[in-house]
């Protein structure tokens, strides 16, 4: 809200500099016409959300002057308003003007007459005031539309600026209820919450305290639960809440946003009706949102229809094909992976899961090889056609890397699932493409979500063949499940997983590491340099020396988009907001003034960088996960578009990105490890330490670890290791595994699994805080406890030691 102490700015807008088209964003050079600051000149730049604000219009901002550490001094507006006509005179001419066709000078007057020189407020918050001075119907409408177009956002924005909301809150929130959002949030702000991605249950709720609305309303109530329920699920990747869980931690959101006791029984009586409104779905005390409740009901279903409609072919016909390609590719596969191809082409679904190294690409070609040659099918794409003759094996993998990873693989084209199916970036109620008949096989299903899993069954018929791939054991997807793990543990789908390690040659150590991991252990040479792994023991505060020592001496050999460091965590000195500019100025330093730079928040960005895309893009595809090259930076005054412009590569896709799509992407010199699955790196650098131990678990580092291709670089404190070693993921909470075993019944085809480690049989090791020294000493090479040289033959133990 605009406060007493707040100043003001009227004028005309000579010219609009700069504004964002997917939010309100703008900034404006004003004539001055009245003010309350002191400023010496005649015009002035405002910046701040707007609506339609238009060019010779004018306006009062509401705001502040700031000095902007480039641009200097400013005006920046938390709110405005357009300066209506306040005389009779001036609205009649303005009503009757070419804005409004068909409303001449005399209905005009009619107008203004009956209504006062308040008409235009009265006609957008109740247009049935037209009614009492018979207008006709194509008058009252093109009036009221008119208004709302040339007035009516403006509203909006002006209400929504007034709330506090953000230039990008107020278009998301304008984009979904348009002119009636104000209405909206006057009569339940806590919609707000369920249908605007960024608000939760304390902006709603400061909202409807200054609507007066009481601590115990019944709206207030449901909103938290709602948002309770939420974070539970979305927030943490379960797919349910336990009931008492939700009761106790709505209670204390709504207490601790007022600071009011809150009755336990009416949460428990909004909860009631959120279900019998069908927002929430109980199942005895698990109690689930309902899309997600949906969603996994949805893949049993469909799964089901998958593994009955089908024909299966005839297996002496399979068994033939496999011998053919056996000896046309020259490959034995062993006994393992041929009753895997043969379960894969039989069946109309299948799974295949192991860990690195186990022949997973092997088996995946020979899946291809057999079913082109059942099908007579040609693998050169070349003789296809994507519109009248698509190409019957369809490859898929959650991100861009991944899907070029199984390109390289195996020869054929792949895509990301969301590319194959034409998804934007939601996935929860959106009809994807219908599928062509033929093979599709998704690499990294350990990746895929619910809704995403959900959309792609959807989107296939009786008469594709779907063949899922992935590691079990790597961390789940960032969205709600753990579909893969789910998929599998169900036993009643066809799968097999691969045990026996293939990919391994004598000087090889990372796979056998990963390995050992996966099994709860470490190795007893873990410190003990090997041909293509090193650990450099170090405190927290030598974490980046050392990742900057290994940098330099790693970028003559390797390109910067084969070298990568991945972090459990952004903040921290091993945190990926510390590691990404370290990196950059070794990789990609700033050589001179003439160096081109642009800046963007806290980083800063030049010719050469590596580039990580944040979000799905599918039109330019371009998609989370992707990384790219900066190739060019374009000035503002040089730019079509007269806003700084960056483009960039993706592999081959050149991109131009506006500042105000800059959000989109960040350095990629360091991720997180979550960021990096799906991709593999020549050489990875992981630093680990006490300071990050909330978020070390196994398969967090068994999936970093499994990213290096040829060379892992482990730096920091060994017991960092050892903790996330013993620490088992918690199971996510879903139902999809039950609601798989109610949709087959008692069918079990594959042999249960030893169950993973839960946290009430986990137990946490103690881990001893530091003490003495972490210092690389002589004594500590001399006994080969660690050697600083491995891979590093120009360094000494001193670049290593504390200054």
């Amino acid at each position: 809200m605009a406060t007493l102490e707040q100043d003001t700015v009227t004028g005309r807008i000579k010219s609009i500099f700069f504004q964002n088209p997917t939010n309100f964003y703008k900034i404006l050079l004003v004539e001055i016409t009245a003010t309350t600051i002191t400023w010496p000149e005649a015009e002035i730049v405002v910046t701040g959300s707007f609506g339609d604000i238009k060019e010779d219009g004018v306006y009062t901002f509401v705001g502040h002057v700031i000095n902007h550490p480039k641009y200097g001094n400013q005006f920046q507006a938390d709110n405005y308003s357009v300066e209506k006509p306040t005389t009779k005179q001036g609205l009649v001419q303005y009503l009757s003007s070419d804005k409004f066709p068909g409303i001449g000078e005399k209905t005009a007057e009619r107008i203004v007459d009956s209504l006062g020189v308040g008409a235009i407020d009265k006609i957008l918050k109740e247009p049935k005031v037209l009614r009492q001075l018979g207008l006709n119907a194509a008058k009252t409408t093109t009036l009221v539309e008119n208004l709302k177009a040339n007035l009516g956002m403006e509203q909006v924005i002006i209400g929504l600026n007034d709330y506090g909301f953000s230039s990008n809150l107020a278009a998301k929130i304008y984009q979904q209820y348009q002119t009636d959002a104000l209405d909206v949030i006057e009569e339940n702000p806590y919609r707000l919450i369920g249908d605007i991605d960024g608000i939760g249950f304390k902006r709603a709720d400061a909202i409807a305290a200054k609507l007066n609305i009481t601590p115990d309303d019944p709206m207030r109530i449901s909103g938290a639960l709602i948002d309770t329920l939420q974070q539970q699920t979305d927030g943490t990747g379960d797919t349910y809440c336990q009931l008492d869980t939700l009761v106790k931690q709505t209670i204390n959101l709504l207490e601790s946003a007022r600071n009011i006791a809150i009755d336990p029984n009416l949460v428990a009586d909004s909860l009631i009706q959120l279900g019998k409104s069908n927002q929430v779905i109980a199942d005895g005390k698990r109690i689930f949102p309902k899309r997600l409740f949906d969603a996994e009901n949805n893949i049993a279903a469909r799964l089901k229809r998958l593994m009955t409609d089908a024909e299966a072919p005839d297996e002496a016909a399979i068994k033939k094909a496999l011998k053919t390609v056996e000896k046309e590719i020259g490959i034995d596969y062993d006994p393992v992976q041929r009753d895997a191809i043969l379960t894969a082409i039989k069946e109309p679904f299948f799974m295949l899961t192991g860990g690195p190294g186990t022949g997973k690409t092997t088996v995946i070609n020979g899946i291809v090889r057999v079913y082109a040659a059942l099908n007579d099918l040609s693998l050169d794409i070349n003789k296809y056609n994507d519109e009248t003759k698509p190409f019957p094996i369809m490859l898929a993998a959650p991100t861009g890397r991944a899907s070029k990873r199984m390109t390289e693989t195996t020869g054929l084209p792949a895509s990301t699932i969301h590319r194959l199916l034409g998804l934007s970036v939601d996935t929860q109620d959106f009809e994807p493409k219908e599928l062509p008949d033929g093979l599709l096989i998704v690499d990294e299903m350990s990746m895929v979500d619910t809704y995403l899993f959900r959309t792609l069954l959807n989107s296939l018929h009786a008469d594709i063949k779907l063949i899922l791939v992935g590691d079990k054991d790597q961390l789940p997807s960032v969205g709600p499940g753990q579909v893969f793990a789910d998929l599998l543990s169900s036993h009643v789908l066809p799968s097999q997983e691969l045990t026996h390690i293939h990919r391994q040659d004598a000087t090889s150590s990372i796979i056998p590491l990963a390995h050992a991991i996966n099994r709860g252990e470490l190795p007893a040479d873990l410190l003990k340099p090997q041909a293509d792994r090193s650990f450099f023991v170090c405190p927290p505060e030598q974490i980046q020396s050392v990742v900057a020592q290994v940098i330099q001496k790693a970028q003559g050999k390797f390109a910067p988009l084969a070298i990568q460091i991945l972090a459990p965590m952004y903040r921290g000195t091993a945190g990926i907001d510390a590691l990404n500019p370290l990196a950059q100025s070794i990789l990609n330093p700033k050589k001179s003034e003439r160096t081109k730079e642009v800046e963007s928040g806290d980083q800063k960005y030049r010719i050469g960088d590596k580039v990580l895309q944040l979000v799905n893009n599918p039109e330019q595809n371009v998609f989370n996960g992707e990384i790219g090259v900066i190739q060019g930076i374009t000035p503002a005054k040089q730019a079509e578009s007269k806003t700084d412009e960056l483009t960039i590569d993706f592999d081959g896709n050149e991109l131009t990105y506006k500042r105000s799509d800059w959000q989109k992407f960040t350095l990629a010199y360091a991720t997180s490890i979550h960021k990096a699955q799906g991709s593999e790196f020549d050489l990875v650098i992981l630093p680990l330490t006490l300071q990050s131990r909330r978020m070390l678990r196994r398969n967090l580092i068994y999936t970093a670890i499994t990213r290096a291709k040829d060379f892992l670089i482990l730096v920091g404190d060994p017991r960092a290791f050892e903790l996330a070693v013993t620490q088992m993921a918690d199971n996510r909470q879903t139902g999809l595994v039950e609601k798989l075993q109610e949709a087959f019944g008692d069918h079990s085809v594959t042999p249960p699994v030893a169950p993973k480690q839960t946290p009430e049989t986990a137990s946490e090791p103690e881990v001893e805080e530091a003490k003495g020294s972490y210092q690389l000493t002589p004594e500590l090479v001399q006994t080969q406890a660690i050697d600083p040289m491995i891979g590093m033959a120009d360094l000494t133990p001193a670049a290593f030691m504390p200054k």
